[in-house]
């Protein structure tokens, strides 16, 4: 088996990311997590119905996985790049350390 790996980002890198226009957040947590916070800019797309083909364009940025603790988004990496997709990156200890970091939130919905 290919030797697969995640690459752990900080909530500081992905929001510089995110705001260089670098970065897509790409979040697998439920509807459910998502209406409670949301990250600003994410695409929603949960685990539980998780598609890769629904990846929007990524017009030329880098995806980026997140979730509550980085747990999911560390597996969904692993898993779309057994399928063969180039993405390898999450948000390492996902909302929990975003919040903690004192970023904004958005309520979802």
């Amino acid at each position: 088996m290919a030797n697969f790996k995640v690459q752990d980002l900080t909530p500081q890198q992905v929001e510089q990311g995110l705001r260089d226009g670098r970065y897509l957040l790409v979040d697998v947590r439920e509807p459910n997590e998502v209406a409670v916070d949301a990250y600003p800019d994410a695409v929603v797309l949960p685990l539980s119905t998780f598609d890769p083909a629904a990846i929007p364009d990524l017009q030329g940025r880098e995806l980026v996985f997140a979730c509550r603790s980085g747990n999911r988004s560390a597996k969904i990496s692993l898993a779309v790049q057994a399928a063969g997709y180039p993405y390898d990156k999450h948000l390492a200890g996902g909302m929990i350390a975003w919040k903690a970091s004192g970023l904004p939130t958005k309520s979802g919905g």
